[in-house]
């Protein structure tokens, strides 16, 4: 592994006093031509963190951070602004608490499960929100979020 440059550490230490997600998606974007994998990820994780008007530290916040980080996902793929439109509704209809557990029962995880997974970023699945604030789920809720979450673990342990 190679040490940080310069830029890369300065980039780093002022990730973290950024507020606008222009600013973010520019560093973003320059970190990943210039191969700095550390800068993108963290500049990704504060755009999603800023993101939400939930307070955060709560359920709200933590499940918008995962509506927003697969938005900011699938812009990057598409070139342009992807909704996650069905979330979007069923979060406006039915809250974030029961969204988040409606899709941790499902069957199946969704694609966006996948596209989190394989972007190694497990701690923003519904699973993982689930577990993080496991007092707001009933136990049926807890015990899938396990299961899935057990699911992914083993193949990246091989």
């Amino acid at each position: 592994m190679s040490e940080l440059s310069k830029a890369e550490q300065g980039a780093l230490a002022a990730i973290p006093g950024l507020t606008d997600p222009e600013r973010l998606r520019t560093l973003m974007t320059n970190a990943k031509s210039y191969g700095s994998a550390a800068v993108e990820r963290a500049a990704f994780s504060r755009l999603c963190e800023i993101q939400p008007s939930a307070e955060p530290g709560t359920l709200e916040h933590d499940v918008w951070r995962s509506v927003f980080a697969l938005e900011e996902m699938l812009r990057e793929e598409r070139g342009k602004t992807t909704l996650l439109s069905r979330t979007r509704q069923k979060i406006a209809k039915d809250g974030e608490a029961k969204t988040c557990a409606d899709l941790t029962l499902k069957p199946q995880p969704s694609a966006g499960f996948d596209m989190l997974v394989e972007r190694g970023l497990p701690e923003l699945l519904f699973e993982s929100v689930v577990l993080r604030n496991a007092d707001r789920f009933p136990s049926e809720v807890i015990e899938a979020a396990q299961e899935r979450l057990r699911g992914i673990q083993a193949p990246q342990q091989g």
